[in-house]
């Protein structure tokens, strides 16, 4: 048995959750596993495991759901898992307290490297108010930001989308999420808000914001900064 992290996988189909066991038990990972909404729910509150892999589609709910109910009393990291073309769904999630997705049909390092990554932002939450991303320093108290010597100006709201990825560092933000923190909470079908304001902070920040390497776009949901070195 191992001594790692704990992972309560939440999926209804017996042969994926035998794949997902023996993929996290050879990275390292002690796997639980719950079939259903209750179960999760009850695995949950009784024995609080490390992070939960999370299939969208349960036989007496959904992934929403379960996320929904979680943060109501927790902040354990939830990684959801999607299949191709319900990105709504996936976008709910997240929403509702998802820290992360991963979309099937997917592979066993890019699973280990998200759960890994959520872990690992737990971890580090609240531990630094400046965030060091290769050459790029955002200091969050000051709300300065610097590229190697140079200062960088930003308005008081690209500096708020810029701070409220940099607070969720390596994890998805979608649109309403930015649009409601930011604009206020009767905003979040404004994307075109977003994406001008992401492509003015790109063209501050990035060497080249048409490859950008620190606000990075996940199509259709949101944004997220790269993790830091």
């Amino acid at each position: 048995m191992s001594d790692g992290p704990r992972v309560l996988v939440v999926d209804d189909e017996p042969q994926i959750v035998r794949g997902l066991r023996v993929v996290l038990r050879n990275a390292g990972f002690h796997v639980d596993s719950a079939g259903t909404k209750e179960e999760a729910l009850d695995a949950l509150a009784h024995r609080p495991p490390d992070a939960v892999l999370l299939d969208l589609v349960l036989p007496d709910g959904s992934g929403v759901d379960v996320c929904r109910e979680v943060r109501s009393w927790s902040h354990v990291p939830i990684v959801v898992v999607s299949a191709v073309g319900d990105e709504r769904e996936k976008v709910r999630a997240l929403d509702a307290g998802a820290d992360d997705y991963i979309t099937k049909p997917f592979g066993s390092q890019e699973l280990t490297a998200r759960l890994r990554a959520v872990l690992r932002r737990t971890a580090d939450a609240g531990t630094s108010p400046a965030i060091e991303i290769g050459d790029l320093v955002i200091d969050l108290p000051d709300r300065r930001v610097r590229r190697g010597d140079e200062d960088i100006h930003l308005t008081p709201l690209e500096f708020d989308v810029l701070r409220m990825l940099a607070q969720n560092r390596g994890r998805l933000v979608t649109h309403r999420q930015l649009l409601q923190e930011v604009w206020g909470p009767s905003y979040g079908d404004e994307t075109h808000y977003l994406r001008v304001h992401v492509a003015h902070i790109r063209a501050k920040l990035e060497h080249d914001p048409a490859r950008p390497r620190y606000v990075i776009t996940e199509p259709g949901v949101g944004y997220r900064l790269a993790e830091p070195a």
